[in-house]
C-alpha cells in the first residue's frame, strides 16, 4: 500500500529563506567589521608618538632631586622650567619624594619610583646633548643615575644605557650625546662632556 505524501511537505518557505539569507549577510558583515576593529598584532611595533625616548632614573624612595637637561641642534634647551622646545619634551619631571603621592580609591599611596622622561617627537637633524644635574639633596650622598636612550619608532632599539655617579649638589655631567642625520639615522653616540646647565635660569 502506497503511503500518501503531501507534495508541500518539503517545499521551502520563502519567508524562511529570506530570513536565513539575511542572517548570513549580517554574519558576514559582522566578521568583516571585526577584522577591521581588531587588526593582527605586529610584534615589535609600538605607538609612534615619539621617535626617541630618554629615561633618567635613580634609587627608589630617594629624596634627592636629579634634573634632566637637553640641548637641541639649534641650542634650544629643555629642563623643568622650560619643558618643551621644538620637538623635545620633558614629559615627566621628578623631584625625589616631593609631591610623589597618588590618590587611589581614596587612599594616599607613596610612589617610590624616581624617573624623568624626555621624548623627541620627530627627527630634526643635528646634535643632541643630554645632561644630568644634581639639583637638590636631603641625604648629601652621592647618587648613581641610570640613563637610557632608545629609538622607539617604529621598533624599539636601545642606543645607549649607562650609569654615572653624581657626587654633590650642583654637579652636572653629560650622560650622552648623539647626532641625527638628514636621513633620520643616528650616529656619533658619545659621552664627551659639555656643560649646558644655565644656573641663572634655575
Amino acid at each position: 500500500m502506497a503511503m500518501f505524501r503531501n507534495p508541500r511537505q518539503f517545499d521551502a518557505d520563502p519567508f524562511t529563506d529570506l530570513l536565513f539569507n539575511a542572517l548570513l549577510a549580517f554574519t558576514f558583515l559582522f566578521l568583516v567589521a571585526l577584522m577591521f576593529l581588531n587588526p593582527p598584532a605586529k610584534t615589535g611595533i609600538i605607538n609612534p608618538k615619539a621617535d626617541f625616548l630618554i629615561s633618567v632614573t635613580w634609587a627608589d624612595n630617594s629624596p634627592d632631586d636629579i634634573d634632566t637637561w637637553m640641548e637641541g641642534p639649534n641650542g634650544q634647551l629643555i629642563w623643568f622650567k622650560n619643558p618643551q622646545a621644538s620637538l623635545m619634551y620633558l614629559d615627566r619631571d621628578d623631584r625625589g619624594m616631593t609631591n610623589d603621592t597618588l590618590l587611589i580609591n581614596g587612599q594616599t599611596i607613596q610612589n617610590p619610583l624616581n624617573q624623568e622622561i624626555v621624548t623627541i617627537r620627530g627627527r630634526p637633524p643635528g646634535e643632541y646633548v643630554i645632561n644630568v644635574h644634581y639639583y637638590n639633596s636631603k641625604t648629601h650622598n652621592s647618587v648613581p643615575v641610570t640613563v637610557y636612550l632608545a629609538e622607539v619608532n617604529l621598533a624599539l632599539k636601545v642606543l645607549h644605557y649607562a650609569t654615572l655617579m653624581l657626587e654633590r649638589v650642583g654637579e652636572e655631567k653629560t650622560a650622552v650625546r648623539f647626532t641625527i642625520g638628514t636621513n633620520g639615522q643616528v650616529s656619533d653616540i658619545n659621552t664627551l662632556e659639555k656643560s649646558i646647565v644655565q644656573v641663572g635660569k634655575i
